[in-house]
């Protein structure tokens, strides 16, 4: 009995030892896109879960949810627990454009959702039909300004990000044009292929057949620089519109309240996305460019960005359809 007693007093007076915290990830993630399968965004997450997965071991469940311009599936993201297992992936429309251009959302992305990271972006094109006789940026504007409201641009809808650019850029170099708008980037595009739409602006990874065939023109690059995959195409400054810069990134946000621990590992594997042979063929493919950026440079980027399309929107007077 005595040896008993002392025996429980010996356990009783032994510290607590806490639980071994939990290693992250522990088990699957969930990665909601916010556009269909197929498109830039969902190919952006898709590289990533990838390498998240290359890199854990655990599984990366890529979970599609578009509609309501994004808005579907990036609020789903901001009302899961934020422990790091519910993410998404959107892009740049969705996130700094949508609360301008709708008058009422059930959520607010600059506030519910916090900036991960940027896994890529792509910079905007102007392009016009292979039938336009106009073969530069300049000469595209001087056939325009001749014809005032005869000529028409296609968007991929009415408050899209193509739309918007669009529509600084013909303020900017003070040309009329009709602005048509379509359900989505591809018709507009074959409309300009047949000459029923005189221009729209693009990412080109889609596109790159017609522009061999001849079928569309390339007249100029919303970039600061010329890009690598298309080097004899000139940006907008060169062409004597300068400081016009248009680009759509695709990057990652959490629930508010993530652990920061947490995004800083997943933003480790987003910049780990640029020096990974397999992820750089993925996005090279589709002409998309890694963008290695931390989380406080891509949160200022992206409240840098909010600021930059909410004015363009209040000029432009876009809302949703």
């Amino acid at each position: 009995m005595r040896l008993a007693s002392i025996l429980l007093t010996f356990i009783i007076a032994l510290p607590l030892t806490p639980a071994r915290a939990e290693t992250y990830p522990a088990r699957p993630i969930r990665v909601v896109v916010s556009t269909a399968a197929g498109g830039i965004t969902d190919i952006c997450a898709r590289v990533l879960g990838n390498l998240i997965t290359a890199r854990t071991g655990r599984t990366i469940v890529t979970d599609n949810k578009p509609g309501g311009s994004g808005n579907i599936g990036m609020e789903y993201v901001s009302r899961a627990a934020p422990d790091g297992y519910t993410l998404g992936v959107a892009n740049t429309g969705q996130i700094v454009i949508n609360p301008y251009i709708y008058a009422r959302m059930s959520y607010n992305p600059l506030h519910d959702l916090v900036p991960v990271g940027s896994i890529g972006e792509v910079p905007l094109f102007v392009v016009v039909s292979g039938k336009l006789p106009v073969h530069s940026l300049q000469e595209f504007i001087a056939y325009a300004k001749a014809r005032p409201g005869k000529l028409s641009y296609a968007s991929a809808g009415s408050g899209t990000t193509p739309h918007l650019v669009a529509d600084a850029f013909l303020r900017r170099v003070g040309l009329d044009l009709v602005h048509v708008p379509y359900r989505g980037a591809m018709p507009g595009v074959m409309d300009v292929i047949a000459g029923r739409m005189q221009a729209t602006f693009i990412s080109m990874g889609p596109y790159m057949d017609f522009v061999r065939r001849g079928d569309l023109r390339i007249l100029g690059v919303a970039a600061e620089r010329r890009v690598s995959y298309l080097p004899d195409v000139p940006t907008f400054a060169e062409q004597g519109v300068p400081d016009f810069i248009a680009s759509t990134w695709f990057a990652m946000f959490a629930p508010r309240g993530t652990p920061p621990a947490i995004v800083e590992q997943l933003n480790g594997y987003i910049r780990a996305v640029a020096s990974d042979a397999d992820a750089r063929r993925r996005l090279d493919a589709t002409f998309i460019e890694p963008s290695p950026l931390s989380v406080a440079e891509f949160t200022q980027l992206v409240a840098a960005d909010a600021e930059k399309w909410k004015a363009i929107v209040q000029a432009a007077g876009a809302r949703a359809d």
